[in-house]
């Protein structure tokens, strides 16, 4: 299998390519997996693709448990299932039209497979080290955009650190895999090359007409003229991203349902935070909210609670996390 960096070309501004001494990276470890190449790639970018990474085997197992868990032959412990703000409860029949994202499968063995793989492992600890956690872990079913053109299959522009009551940043990525040819018309990932450089920025629900997933949180003040790439993917390509990296995802266009698996990944010598008081307040209590709600307990968990369920020892020694 020949994995390669695909150097992506921007709708707009251009990718850079700076040149690196190596006392200058930060955002990498010291590996012998990413070339050179590859590894000022991502330096001054927050991103990279590598092609062909997981096996179409992988893929449709993953595809069959995703839609055994729709028709509710398994109910993993802990799964969050999720349903476009527009499909109303009584539209469809328990099947896959009805989900567009399951999450937290961190009790799926099937699905968690993904986070083990040793295709995606080998990569991973080039950012995070040897001790790695599964933090979140996610499969996206983005829906075709209903009839009245409310575009809700949008996301807007995020940094996901928003989300994350941990740091440090840099010690945390995402790994992103199409599990089908992914580009515009289906809703591919577009991302701001060099946006990782910055700091967390406020976040809320845009103010969208057609409606917002639940916890669709937005940037509020990014600039508009930074360069845009859009990740045209063939299945198996996987895309790993910095967690300040500003990015988000159009409208599917077309009939069908666009699929991806993610997980983010962190050092497990990373460390929670407090977030009272900060701009991540909002999120937390949205899904402390959620998760009280869930569980059947009345303000009986915060955010670190959360978490701390949700992650998940895949390599190495657990240390702080």
């Amino acid at each position: 299998m020949r994995c390669y960096v695909n150097i992506l070309h921007p709708t707009t501004g251009t990718i850079s390519s700076a040149s690196f001494h190596p006392q200058q990276f930060q955002y990498t470890l010291d590996n012998n997996v990413l070339t050179l190449e590859q590894r000022k790639f991502y330096e001054e970018n927050g991103f990279l693709v590598i092609k062909n990474l997981v096996p179409d085997a992988d893929i449709q197992r993953f595809r069959n448990e995703f839609e055994k868990i729709c028709r509710k032959e398994v109910k993993p412990l802990g799964l969050v299932v999720m349903r476009d703000v527009t499909i109303s409860k009584s539209e469809y029949a328990p099947s896959e039209k009805m989900t567009t994202k399951v999450q937290d499968f961190q009790e799926d063995k099937e699905l968690f497979r993904y986070c083990t793989l040793p295709e995606i492992l080998k990569y991973v600890e080039c950012f995070t080290g040897p001790n790695i956690m599964a933090m979140h872990t996610m499969l996206i079913n983005k829906p075709p955009d209903s009839g009245n053109c409310k575009k809700t299959s949008r996301h807007p522009l995020h940094q996901d650190l928003h989300y994350f009551p941990f740091r440090p940043s840099n010690l945390i990525v995402c790994a992103w895999t199409a599990m089908e040819h992914i580009d515009r018309n289906n809703g591919c990932l577009v991302v701001l090359p060099g946006t990782h450089k910055g700091s967390l920025k406020p976040h809320d629900y845009p103010k969208w007409e057609g409606g917002v997933n639940k916890m669709f949180h937005g940037i509020q003040d990014y600039e508009e003229n930074n360069a845009r790439v859009h990740l045209v993917m063939e299945k198996g390509d996987t895309v790993f991203f910095h967690p300040l990296l500003i990015h988000g995802s159009g409208q599917n266009k077309t009939q069908g349902f666009r699929k991806a698996i993610s997980c983010h990944f962190a050092s497990a010598d990373c460390h929670y935070i407090d977030v009272k008081g900060t701009s991540q307040e909002n999120i937390e209590k949205e899904v402390v909210g959620i998760a009280n709600k869930f569980y059947g307990a009345e303000n009986s968990t915060d955010l670190k609670d959360i978490w701390m369920f949700r992650a998940r020892l895949v390599k190495g020694e657990r240390t702080n996390l």
